[in-house]
């Protein structure tokens, strides 16, 4: 059973959506439910639709309030007053999906259940001559009709994907693949695929691909390149990463029943439909599974993981696919701890953020940003509503906005669909499901898509105690951050918001063939200018405090400056100083030298001195034992002599001759 509103026309639609939002000709009380550029933009839009074009005066700019107001009502020219009638519905349906359901049963008709019909037609609703398409689904219950569905409100299912921030189950056909989680999914012009995955602990290796414009599911019977090399077959595997590249799509490592020893890439070719193995250069890393991979550039970054032997990794890796050659990346800073289950996604071609992931005890919540220029990991401060802790949980990237689905804490699935804006690392609930709906699953696959012209989220699989393989579609209502780009480049308010705005709007008056691009064309324009208006007075204030503290701080730095110099010339002289003290020291010094090198000189001369003294002592001291010597042979010759003539005396001998003495 669908749900639809017994549809009121217009201008009855007009007034109850007025009556709605509480509309008493101001915006006060339209701040208190909606953001202040909506208010601002429902204000004008109610202006032209009640009063026509604007033609009050024009405040003094100095009532900021007021003014704002006359510049949203003025730009929008002479946009008929139904056409502001359904520009301030469908605003507020964007707003409040469900405004329709909600607002009181004196002002709107039943909502009533009817049987999804798929009998619907498309009828013409003419205004001021001109006809414009509406899509009214006439439904017949017990042969009668029972009402027509207006094209913005979106029943459940999947007629229009006109509800924002809902998760809706599209009506899908064909044989659906088996369920499982932790498969790989791809998005490849309109096409879902999907390879692998796990069910009941088996490991799965078939691939299904769901068209996204028929929602009919069909199975991919893939070949094998003919190859001696035995790592060309495609092995059952879990927690790998389906990329699609080219007109192939890369899955990369993953769990399987024999693993390799490092990371295998295997490559579906999409045209021919088979498969081979990607022949790659360098180091590959080792084989893993609950990795993540991002395409960044031309290169895959590869991060973290699970391997054989249940160790978690937190390393990097590079797969460059212009040489097809591995490189391991050495970041700087403290890296995420290791983990496998994790969420990936990189921001503006430069950061790549890692969000929770769990090992075997615990699950995270925590955020991590590398640099891909300056290789260096930090982990900022995160602000809004911070998830809770998981694991397993899937995500993609629309624009700057970073949608998380799914997931788990070994407790419970995640029932939240929660989106982090990239720039401002801002996070916020985007919806909430209840009960084991599929979306609250771990191992589920998120990928991003369009339809009628629109992003969309499509999850499929999962498990939350049991396996699932249903197909569940949201279209996001966050889109790129509009005022920032015009900041970064600034649009004349005086000249191009008007001149856009009423080109817009001579185009919506002239061209009704193309209706629905023309409101978009207005949307943008007034979208733009009610950015503007709203960002004038607070870019002034925020310019304002930024120039106060940027004078501060060069005050600052001139004042350190000042004490550097200052020092500067106080060390200048110092080293004069001491340069000098060093000339000094360096004369005293070759002046000792010289001195040392004389007294070195006659401390030789004393040497030999001395030696020829020591010679001269010891010539004397042998000719003074001569001298004795002789002085003793000398004595000792006398004595002999004395003692003979007594002797001979005494025996009668005469005494010697005088000649004898003589002789």
């Amino acid at each position: 059973m669908a749900r639809a509103s017994s549809g009121l026309q217009y201008p009855e639609r007009f007034y109850a959506a007025a009556s709605y939002v509480g509309f008493d000709g101001s915006t006060k009380s339209l701040t208190s439910k909606f953001s202040n550029s909506t208010a601002l933009l429902l204000y004008s839009l109610y202006q032209q639709a009640s009063i026509g074009p604007c033609n009050v005066p024009e405040p003094s700019s100095w009532k900021l309030v007021e003014h704002s107001k006359w510049a949203s009502w003025n730009q929008l020219g002479n946009m008929s007053s139904t056409e502001a009638m359904r520009l301030f519905v469908k605003i507020l349906e964007e707003e409040d999906p469900g405004w329709y359901s909600r607002a009181s049963n004196s002002v709107l008709d039943p909502v009533v259940d009817v049987q999804m019909n798929h009998n619907s037609k498309v009828e013409p609703v003419i205004e001021n001559a001109n006809t414009y398409p509406e899509i009214k689904t006439i439904s017949t219950e017990n042969g009668s009709h029972v009402g027509t569905q207006d094209k913005d409100v979106v029943i459940e299912g999947f007629g229009s994907v006109g509800v924002y921030d809902q998760w809706v189950a599209p009506p899908v056909s064909g044989q659906r693949p088996k369920a499982r989680y932790e498969h790989g999914a791809a998005v490849v012009q309109d096409k879902l695929y999907i390879y692998g995955g796990n069910h009941n602990g088996r490991y799965l290796n078939d691939l299904h691909v769901l068209d996204l414009r028929s929602w009919t599911w069909s199975k991919i019977e893939a070949e094998v390149v003919e190859s001696t090399d035995s790592s060309s077959i495609t092995f059952p595997c879990a927690g790998h990463s389906l990329i699609p590249w080219e007109n192939k799509l890369l899955s990369i490592a993953g769990h399987t029943k024999d693993p390799n020893e490092s990371i295998q890439v295997k490559v579906f070719d999409l045209p021919n439909a088979t498969w081979s193995t990607l022949k790659t250069y360098g180091k590959p890393p080792v084989s893993r599974g609950g990795q993540s991979v991002t395409f960044v550039g031309t290169s895959l970054v590869i991060f973290g993981g699970e391997d054989a032997k249940r160790t978690l990794l937190n390393d990097l890796h590079i797969l460059d696919l212009e040489t097809m050659t591995w490189d391991e990346i050495d970041a700087v800073g403290v890296p995420p701890s290791p983990r496998s289950d994790h969420a990936a996604a990189v921001h503006v071609e430069r950061y790549l953020l890692i969000f929770g992931g769990g090992s075997h005890a615990t699950c995270y919540n925590d955020l991590h940003v590398l640099d891909m220029q300056t290789m260096e990991w930090s982990r900022p401060t995160q602000l809004g509503e911070i998830p809770t802790p998981r694991a397993g949980h899937a995500g993609v990237t629309v624009g700057e906005n970073w949608f998380i689905v799914g997931g788990g804490d070994n407790k419970s699935g995640v029932s939240e669909t929660v989106v982090l804006n990239m720039a401002t690392l801002t996070w916020s609930v985007v919806t909430s499901v209840q009960g084991r709906v599929p979306v609250a699953s771990e191992g589920s696959s998120l990928v991003v898509s369009s339809y009628d012209g629109e992003d969309i989220l499509v999850s499929f699989g999962g498990y939350n105690g049991h396996y699932n393989n249903e197909v569940y579609v949201l279209k996001p209502s966050h889109k790129s951050n509009l005022q920032s780009k015009l900041i970064e480049n600034p649009i004349p308010y005086s000249v191009s918001g008007a001149h856009n705005a009423t080109n817009a709007t001579r185009d919506l008056e002239s061209e009704a063939g193309h209706k629905g691009i023309i409101k978009e064309l207005v949307m943008d324009s007034v979208d733009s200018i009610v950015c503007i208006i709203k960002s004038k007075g607070d870019v002034i204030t925020v310019l304002k405090v930024e120039k106060e503290d940027l004078e501060s701080l060069l005050y600052k730095e001139k004042l350190q400056t000042l004490q550097l110099k200052q020092e500067l010339s106080e060390t200048e002289t110092r080293n004069s100083d001491l340069c000098k003290e060093l000339q000094s020291i360096r004369g005293q010094l070759a002046s000792e030298q010289s001195r040392c090198f004389k007294l070195e000189v006659e401390v030789a001369e004393l040497s030999q001195k001395l030696q020829t003294i020591g010679t001269l002592q010891k010539e004397l001291e042998l000719l003074q034992r001569q001298k004795a010597a002789s002085e003793l042979a000398a004595l000792n010759a006398k004595q002999k002599q004395g003692s003979g003539g007594v002797w001979g005396w005494l025996a009668g001998a005469p005494p010697p001759t005088q000649k004898e003495d003589d002789g």
